[in-house]
């Protein structure tokens, strides 16, 4: 099976690291993207190929571990990596690397109605797709690729395509394009053609997928089309991604039975709530609106929440404060740690706001708290369920550093509803997360919420997905509004159709999937980690 994915705009190097987790996965893959401002260099790349001073360039400068020379990626050019199992003959290669060029030529010539690119193919001796073969050479399309085995013995293919659409061509004059100094480089609009990047990328997408595989399926990030609506922005936005805010259910619409939750406020519940006001700390069950509140802090347990109150993101169904944050406490990592003492904790839950007005996006506030628990409590395991750091390597490195038993990030809802449900956010930048924290050796977690306008084979090419780049952990819960302000539910799923999808996450190979219409990200915590690790707990630590 094929699993294609468009995932919008990725930076090279989150991307890289993407495919090389789904280098492993049971599926082949199809990433279709577009890059920032980025040259790379192939392996047979050296100094020479920069014309200008390349630190005097606005762009990113990344060794790639690809064929061919450097190239530029940019806004406007679409890439295309297919992770594929080919043979093991001396051929299948080059068939590969054929058959993408086959695929880029029929969808140019697809677009190009009135022949204005004359004939387009390759051209002897130089890799890639050529417009104007019979005339003067233009290059439009670059390829390089890789192959190497993947830890099953089979062999992978890594990288791909680039086809210009509208790039910025001005950017190829500050180095020699692929090692070709002899010939110019191209793009559809620079040529006549005027199509629209996102139809080129769609045909690209089928041709592809029917050169590579016989059966595929798609999942597309909603790429922000245009709209002219007066309504709020997270309605706009819901319409845009396919969703008809007009047919979502009342706020005042009554919840079915089991979305209805007793209030248990017994004297465990009494007893955390007096100790989180005397440490004047914030928990995620409060501030979120959590319906098991009364459950959990009964039963003992809370998931503290650090780097304050307010959050820099707006996403379309949280009740977090989003007003300016405050500067940062430096007790507080002290003060939860004395919590979590107090409290004679087994396992902690550490989760945060997201800071983007912090260089490292609160990063080391949340392993300050992990190594501020584990001096109190030793043997307390402790999860951390972080934002997505701006994709900063650095940032997520510090948490890393501090070794904690889970890492947890949520994707939160699938591809196509990704911009709704949390503008600030993409689904390839939390896949790619996750499995730096898989490649880094840890018990890797992630939740996502259903009533959004999600269909339920949606649901489970992101399960696919989450397993393939090594996530062991997930939750899956309701969504409820928390006002009229925020995203609407759509629809009520059934309990039974949770115990479906707990079920299929399980045929995946997920080492546990807890799906109920009340479960949360840190609902159960402590059991999904026992379930999903027979080792003993807390190997990672140093």
């Amino acid at each position: 099976m094929l699993r294609r994915r468009h995932l919008g705009r990725v930076s090279f190097a989150e991307a890289n690291d993407l495919q090389h987790a789904l280098h492993g996965a049971a599926d082949d893959y199809l990433l279709l993207m577009e890059h920032p401002a980025t040259y790379t260099l192939g392996v047979r790349a050296n100094s020479d190929d920069f014309l200008i001073n390349p630190e005097t360039l606005a762009a990113d400068i990344v060794v790639a571990d690809r064929g061919g020379e450097i190239t530029f990626h940019g806004p406007g050019q679409i890439v295309a990596w297919a992770i594929v199992t080919v043979g093991d003959d001396p051929g299948s290669g080059r068939q590969h690397v054929a058959s993408l060029e086959e695929a880029v030529i029929v969808t140019v010539n697809s677009f190009n109605t009135d022949a204005v690119l004359g004939r387009v193919g390759r051209l002897e001796g130089f890799p890639g797709v050529w417009a104007h073969l019979d005339t003067a050479p233009i290059k439009i399309a670059a390829v390089g690729v890789r192959t190497q085995r993947d830890d099953r013995g089979r062999r992978r293919t890594l990288h791909g395509v680039a086809l210009n659409v509208t790039v910025d061509l001005a950017a190829f004059s500050a180095i020699i394009p692929c090692g070709i100094s002899q010939f110019p480089v191209g793009s559809l609009r620079s040529l006549g053609v005027s199509a629209p990047l996102s139809d080129v990328e769609d045909r690209l997408g089928e041709e592809l997928s029917h050169r590579l595989s016989h059966e595929s399926s798609v999942a597309s990030v909603d790429r922000g089309a245009s709209s002219s609506s007066n309504e709020r922005p997270l309605i706009r936005r819901l319409r845009r991604a396919g969703v008809n805010p007009d047919s979502a259910l009342s706020l005042r619409e009554r919840k079915p039975a089991w979305l209805r939750v007793p209030v248990q406020m017994g004297e465990q519940y009494q007893s955390l709530r007096t100790l989180t006001e005397d440490l004047k700390l914030t928990t995620v069950c409060e501030e979120a609106g959590c319906p098991n509140i009364f459950e959990c802090w009964s039963a003992g347990t809370a998931t503290f929440m650090v780097n304050g109150q307010r959050c820099t993101r707006a996403c379309g169904f949280c009740l977090i404060d989003t007003r300016k944050p405050l500067e940062l406490d430096p007790t507080e990592p002290s003060r939860v740690a004395e919590a979590v003492e107090r409290l004679n904790l087994a396992h902690a839950v550490i989760t945060c706001v997201a800071r983007d007005d912090l260089s490292d996006g609160g990063a080391m506030a949340i392993a300050d708290s992990i190594r501020a628990i584990r001096s109190r409590r030793a043997d307390t395991n402790v999860e951390v369920l972080i934002s997505d750091l701006r994709g900063d390597t650095n940032s997520l490195q510090m948490i890393f550093d501090a070794a904690p038993d889970v890492v947890n990030h949520n994707i939160e809802t699938v591809a196509r509803l990704q911009r709704a449900v949390r503008p600030s956010a993409s689904y390839a930048r939390s896949l790619t997360v996750l499995a730096r924290s898989r490649a880094a050796g840890h018990v890797t977690k992630s939740g996502l919420m259903v009533g959004l306008g999600e269909r339920p084979d949606e649901v489970e090419e992101t399960l696919i997905d989450l397993a393939s780049v090594g996530v062991s952990i997930v939750t899956i819960g309701q969504y409820l509004r928390p006002s009229a302000q925020h995203l609407p539910v759509v629809r009520w799923w059934h309990p039974e159709e949770f115990d479906r999808l707990a079920q299929f996450g399980r045929s995946l190979g997920l080492a546990h999937v807890q799906a109920s219409p009340l479960t949360r990200s840190s609902y159960h915590a402590r059991d999904a980690l026992s379930a999903s690790t027979p080792v003993a707990l807390g190997s990672r630590r140093s």
